[in-house]
């Protein structure tokens, strides 16, 4: 029977706010996501969240945020009624069509009376001015990012839990979120692949090991704390290695002395037994993130008298305060043509991708024919009750299922994820089925829209490998400085400069 069991834990010198105890947690029988996992966090800790995609961090905080129940083992929190606030990495439907004001409402069990100063005092906090009697889903990608981490810290709760809380922000509001973390003097847990961003105020890190199931807990930096686990397993692989030469030494020691017979038998037991026990001496060494293959995104095929022209800017807009300014250009974009759009949160890139996407609307035309790859930042375009293997066999202009099953394995996505609906994949799943997708479809134009979102950092110089050699046109929006400057940008327009 599930059951859920808060234990009420006397505050003690540790200040342990949350620990987890022989925690056990499954979604679906005999396929564990968590088994018998410990560990603890005091008060004031900043704890980043580490582990592949699909390994439990987002079951994780339903744990301790008490919207899920542990199978097996206890969640203790300390007090036992600690507030608990979570600034999610999507903003949730049922939410999404309420105004920014009733939005904020929502963090709040009673009336607010003074809510619209609350809301302005924390706007200044994430660096945004918004209209508060807005509908929220009438905002960019980056300004519901600013919003769901608003929610959060509005309610200034005792334990803050940040999931992908970088995923769309610009620059400016990544520097605002760090600034506010490295003052913060509550607890927090994040679940982050911004290394960077991660190493500025981190003290600790849970590692969600997807093989065995168990979590590793570390103290130290982010960077440092990598440096740990590769120093563990190359110790953990030596330490192997001479067990298994022992044990090879001993059992061939053992067939000499079995053989001769007579008192030689008693010592060729000993021999099978010393084998025995440095067998027992081998240690489970831990299998790092495996890291997606190299792959290519093959552009289409539009025949003998194609001219190569692939797309023509007549005019580009940016949205304002005060409006929409448009400004006109001349620009003809041809095969092997990368583009790169930019321009703080809330000025119209997403916008701008969208239209070209849906293929309507003005100041720019597609030549006829052209497949359009889009990776669209929150997954909106998927349907999210589809099977994962019919969204990718759909694309493919000759249904294989080897070569469909075999790209899929090279972005970590097995037969058991094939089989699932795209909702119920996590996010970085989703983001690694996105790409597998682009590559079956062989688009001419290819728009990226935050590619990097949700995807492990281990994963991105291989994705931005692709992009780089890519011979369509792309249109790539992205906030990360790192990874764009591994592609090749023939020219980019600054919307901020419209």
């Amino acid at each position: 029977m599930i059951f859920y069991q808060i234990v009420i834990v006397k505050m003690v010198n540790d200040n342990v706010v949350t620990r987890f105890s022989d925690v056990s947690f499954e979604y679906a029988r005999n396929k564990p996501l968590l088994k018998e996992v410990n560990f603890s966090v005091r008060a004031g800790n900043r704890i980043a969240l580490m582990g592949q995609n699909g390994a439990g961090k987002s079951t994780l905080f339903k744990l301790i945020t008490r919207e899920i129940a542990p199978q097996e083992g206890a969640v203790h929190l300390t007090p036992p009624n600690a507030s608990i606030a979570i600034a999610r990495q999507v903003m949730p439907k049922n939410l999404a069509d309420l105004s920014v004001r009733d939005y904020f409402a929502t963090a709040f069990k009673e009336q607010k009376y003074n809510l619209d100063k609350l809301i302005k005092d924390i706007f200044a906090v994430v660096n945004i001015d918004l209209p508060l009697d807005k509908k929220v889903n009438k905002f960019s990608g980056g300004q519901q990012a600013r919003l769901l981490l608003a929610h959060a810290l509005i309610q200034n709760p005792y334990i803050l839990l940040l999931d992908e809380p970088t995923n769309n922000l610009d620059q400016a509001g990544i520097n605002h979120l760090t600034e506010f973390l490295v003052m913060y003097e509550k607890t927090v847990l994040v679940i982050s692949h911004d290394a960077d961003f991660l190493n500025i105020f981190t003290d600790g890190v849970l590692y969600l090991d997807v093989f065995t199931k168990k979590v590793d807990q570390y103290t130290g930096n982010y960077f440092d704390v990598i440096k740990e686990i590769k120093n563990r397993i190359e110790r953990e692989n030596l330490q192997n290695v001479r067990a298994q030469t022992q044990i090879k030494k001993k059992l061939a020691q053992a067939e000499v002395f079995a053989h001769k017979g007579g008192k030689l038998r008693s010592v060729a037991k000993k021999m099978r037994e010393a084998a025995e026990k440095a067998e027992g001496d081998i240690v489970s060494v831990r299998r790092d993130d495996k890291t997606i293959r190299d792959f290519t995104i093959p552009t289409q095929d539009y025949g003998t008298f194609f001219d190569g022209k692939v797309m023509e800017f007549s005019s580009i807009s940016a949205i304002r305060p005060h409006g929409v300014v448009t400004k006109k250009v001349e620009m003809v974009l041809r095969r092997n043509f990368h583009l790169l759009i930019s321009g703080p949160n809330g000025i119209g890139k997403s916008t701008l991708l969208e239209k070209i996407a849906a293929g309507k609307g003005e100041g720019f035309t597609i030549a006829k024919d052209t497949k359009i790859g889009y990776y669209k930042q929150d997954f909106s375009n998927f349907d999210m009750e589809q099977i994962a293997f019919e969204a990718l066999s759909e694309v493919m202009q000759k249904f294989d299922e080897h070569t469909l099953r075999a790209t899929a394995a090279g972005f970590l996505l097995d037969g058991k994820l094939l089989g699932q609906p795209i909702g119920a994949l996590s996010e970085g799943q989703k983001g690694l089925l996105s790409f597998c997708r682009l590559g079956l479809m062989k688009p001419g134009l290819l728009i990226l829209d935050e590619p990097t979102n949700h995807i492990n950092f281990r994963h991105l110089p291989v994705i931005a490998k692709a992009l780089d050699a890519y011979e369509g046109v792309s249109l790539i929006v992205s906030h990360i400085p790192e990874f764009v400057s591994q592609i090749r940008i023939d020219e980019t327009i600054d919307l901020s400069a419209l």
